[in-house]
């Protein structure tokens, strides 16, 4: 009893942080919905990108293939932010789709008309412009996400945060955490491409 009634004492006073909970939660609602419409920004180039490819390059059926599976999967998770476990099946499909687009600008490599066709051109260049926007909005993000999860973690908003469910929300993370956490192997004493056990 003693409990709920200081509960009540401090939703009461100016400092409870309810409404700045509620606030801070839509910025971070805002931020996932900018997250979602430049990942959906990708997803639809990618048809266009393929399209325009495959007019030069008929019989790279498996990186084509690669590429529709990879945007088929994206299309079909159902995707909660609030989710760690969602979040990261949904980092893990961008991942593979973003993979298979650069296998499939690899291609284009081998094809010089294809290079210089003003179609590919303009796609290539929406779909950089569209790569860096993820990476705007994955930052901000990480910020909102950050700020609402500081915000209420502090005396007295975790009073408040836990009597109305309020819970710290997970963040996007590293693909390949294991892998930039090694340093990398420098040697420069011998020419590139062979191995310390050559020679």
């Amino acid at each position: 009893m003693t409990r709920v009634i200081a509960l009540v004492l401090v939703l009461l006073s100016s400092g409870c942080g309810y409404n700045t909970i509620q606030q801070k939660d839509e910025a971070v609602d805002a931020a996932w919905s900018q997250v979602i419409n430049v990942y959906q920004r990708r997803a639809d180039l990618v048809p266009n990108l393929v399209a325009t490819v495959r007019g030069y390059a008929e019989h790279e059926q498996q990186v084509f293939r690669e590429v529709t599976e990879a945007r088929s999967r994206v299309g079909s998770i159902n995707v909660d932010a609030g989710d760690e476990a969602s979040l990261e099946q949904f980092q893990q499909a961008q991942g593979q789709l973003q993979s298979a687009i650069g296998r499939l600008l690899l291609v284009a490599e081998n094809y010089p008309q294809l290079k210089a066709d003003q179609n590919f051109l303009q796609l290539q260049a929406q779909l950089e412009g569209t790569e860096n926007r993820i990476t705007v909005e994955r930052q901000r993000y990480i910020a909102a996400v950050q700020d609402y999860n500081t915000y209420i973690r502090q005396f007295p908003q975790n009073l408040t945060a836990k009597m109305f469910g309020h819970e710290a929300k997970p963040n996007f993370t590293v693909d390949n955490l294991q892998q930039i956490q090694q340093a990398p192997q420098v040697d420069f004493g011998r020419p590139a491409g062979e191995s310390p056990t050559d020679g």
